[in-house]
């Protein structure tokens, strides 16, 4: 059944049918929803009317009261990270076009953004949610409003911006509705940063459903085990990296989470071994599987894995699948010369499909039209977005077999890095893999791998990968790490490991 097709409402509506239960657990603080509601409430009127705001806070009360604060004065929400640069919240406040600057009276302020910058402190929201005056009138936004936005990596160096449109918001949490079995008593974790949008699935899909948004610190996600135990979570969500974390920890012994519910991975392929580590560790726990690029609202396919790991399906690049596209989702995938097939690029559309970048010169070349040709002019509501994933049909689900970027020629034989760092992964007591290509002093490029776990020597690694691949796609070194740098999402940070590979190791 369809919600209200704005963001607010959908959380004032299970405020109304919940008020007593926990909304949120932060900072050692708690508050139900009707006292979040009412906190909601007086900084909305002290938000005034916006319609853009940054959101400069994290892991506190002023965080998410900030966010459904924004949200109830009209505003379109833009989550800055604390720990960035000053100059990175500069560069996104302007791109936004940024009204004000919510930010958490503990953090240290933005510096000069050309905006104002309104400070809130915990004390102040706990106080507001013991007011009880009643809710003021609320006029909600238009459906093709934009709700908030996320600022991505851009090819060209500068953040690009996604709009995220209440009508998108609101049709992704109807997809999801009731898949997880979410109510009052359920425990969902808060693992991703606000500049993420997996934490907008977080908040939404516990606020939408009488559910408790629990936000561990961000050091205890480096103990993912422990703070499943010590939060007494029954759902999670994060990127698979955090899995590496625990297993590093020797914490996924068998048994070892007995209230988990639900377990749900994204933003990265989950290998098959890295989930049947996890599920041995959590055995009451179904595991899904999400996938989709922030243009298309959080995800747009999902894989549940079945019950039994036994009956778990054997990939190509020994990754999980990424299932099949959500009800309001169209896919087809695109081989190289732009026909339709059982592999290729995948291409999305529908009623979570955004309707293009901020800047409105990223949209060129990410769009085709209904005839699946490159589309002119801003994107149509038929109009399909290239994802730049590469995708595979097996077994009546989809398999993700890596970027369309991560192509690369060498010597005129085209290599799928991802299908290297399958073959990585396959060998004993590796855990990850990451292969990258960079510039050799000839100007071919070159394949440079890392790995991590407890892993052989990397003479041993060559011989048997070397049992696997061909000569020309052998990497001309792989390097053991303790860990593979990881971004601030969780993710591998391929920047990041060219400048240590690049340079030797």
């Amino acid at each position: 059944m369809s919600g209200p097709l704005d963001l607010y409402s959908r959380f004032a509506e299970a405020a109304e049918r919940h008020p007593d239960e926990t909304a949120l657990e932060a900072g050692g603080e708690e508050l139900t929803y009707r006292q979040l509601r009412s906190a909601v409430e007086e900084l909305a009127e002290k938000i005034g009317e916006v319609k853009r705001v940054g959101l400069l806070a994290s892991r506190t009360l002023p965080a998410y009261a900030g966010w459904l604060a924004a949200l109830r004065a009209g505003a379109a929400v833009v989550p800055l990270n604390p720990e960035h640069p000053a100059a990175r919240a500069a560069e996104i406040g302007r791109a936004a076009g940024l009204d004000l600057i919510l930010a958490d009276a503990a953090e240290e302020g933005p510096g000069d953004v050309g905006v104002p910058v309104l400070a809130v402190g915990v004390d102040e929201v706990k106080a507001w949610a013991e007011q009880a005056e009643p809710a003021r009138p609320y006029t909600p936004p238009a459906p093709d409003d934009a709700a908030y936005l996320i600022f991505t990596s851009g090819s060209t160096g500068r953040p690009k911006g996604v709009p995220v449109a209440h009508r998108n918001i609101c049709a992704y949490l109807d997809d999801l509705a009731g898949r997880y079995g979410i109510g009052p008593g359920s425990r969902l974790s808060q693992s991703f940063e606000l500049t993420f949008d997996g934490s907008v699935h977080d908040l939404f899909v516990a606020w939408t459903a009488g559910g408790t948004l629990v936000v561990p610190r961000r050091a205890q996600l480096m103990s993912p085990v422990r703070t499943v135990n010590t939060l007494r979570l029954t759902h999670w969500f994060s990127v698979p990296s955090l899995i590496s974390f625990a297993s590093r920890l020797g914490t996924l012994t068998p048994g070892a989470m007995p209230t988990l519910r639900w377990s749900v991975f994204g933003g990265e392929p989950l290998t098959l071994r890295a989930a049947r580590e996890w599920r041995a560790a959590a055995p009451h726990s179904r595991v899904d599987v999400l996938y989709g690029p922030t243009e298309a609202t959080i995800s747009c396919t999902g894989h549940l894995l079945p019950d039994d790991p036994a009956d778990w399906p054997d990939t190509p690049n020994g990754t999980a699948p990424i299932g099949t596209p959500h009800p309001s989702v169209e896919a087809v995938l695109l081989d190289e010369d732009g026909t339709p097939g059982d592999s290729g690029e995948l291409c999305v559309r529908g009623a979570l499909r955004f309707s293009g970048y901020l800047d409105p010169a990223e949209n060129t070349g990410r769009f085709l039209d209904e005839e699946l040709r490159p589309a002119d002019g801003p994107p149509a509501a038929g109009h399909w977005y290239r994802t730049g994933d590469r995708v595979a049909r097996q077994g009546g689900v989809l398999v993700h077999l890596g970027r369309t970027d991560q192509q690369v020629k060498i010597r005129g034989h085209r290599i799928e890095l991802g299908e290297i760092e399958a073959a990585l992964r396959r060998q004993e007591g590796v855990r990850d893999a990451a292969v990258i290509a960079a510039d050799a002093a000839d100007g071919e490029p070159e394949l440079l791998a890392a790995v991590s776990g407890t892993t052989p020597a990397p003479d041993a690694l060559y011989e048997a990968v070397g049992g696997e691949l061909p000569p020309y796609m052998m990497p001309r070194r792989i390097t053991v790490l303790d860990a593979l740098p990881l971004n601030a999402n969780g993710k591998i940070d391929r920047r990041a490991l060219l400048a240590v590979l690049g340079r030797g190791g």
